[in-house]
């Protein structure tokens, strides 16, 4: 039986092997190597945020959710603004 978990493409290693950190109710749960060929062409970059069907410790299937992705990265954005501010006012 295979569970589906939104994953976040942590990084690339050597082999290239990929680090997926696998997600369930907002929280990581746990960390996921993957060969980096099993990905989407569109999903394999770090900070891609994919759903993935996993089966025990072996990816089933990956689908690459851009406008998640994009999302993400502007909320980080956002906060490094947020704070980049926060330090100019203390100077």
């Amino acid at each position: 039986m295979s569970e589906t978990y939104t994953a976040t493409l942590d990084r690339i290693e050597d082999g290239p092997t990929a680090v997926l950190l696998l997600e369930a109710d907002g929280e990581t749960v746990e960390q996921l190597d993957v060969d980096l060929d099993r990905l989407p062409a569109d999903g394999r970059h770090e900070g891609a945020v994919l759903e993935v069907a996993v089966e025990g410790e072996e990816l089933r299937e990956a689908e690459y959710l851009p406008d998640v992705t994009r999302s993400r990265r502007e909320s980080v954005r956002d906060r490094f603004d947020r704070l980049s501010s926060e330090l100019s006012d203390r100077e």
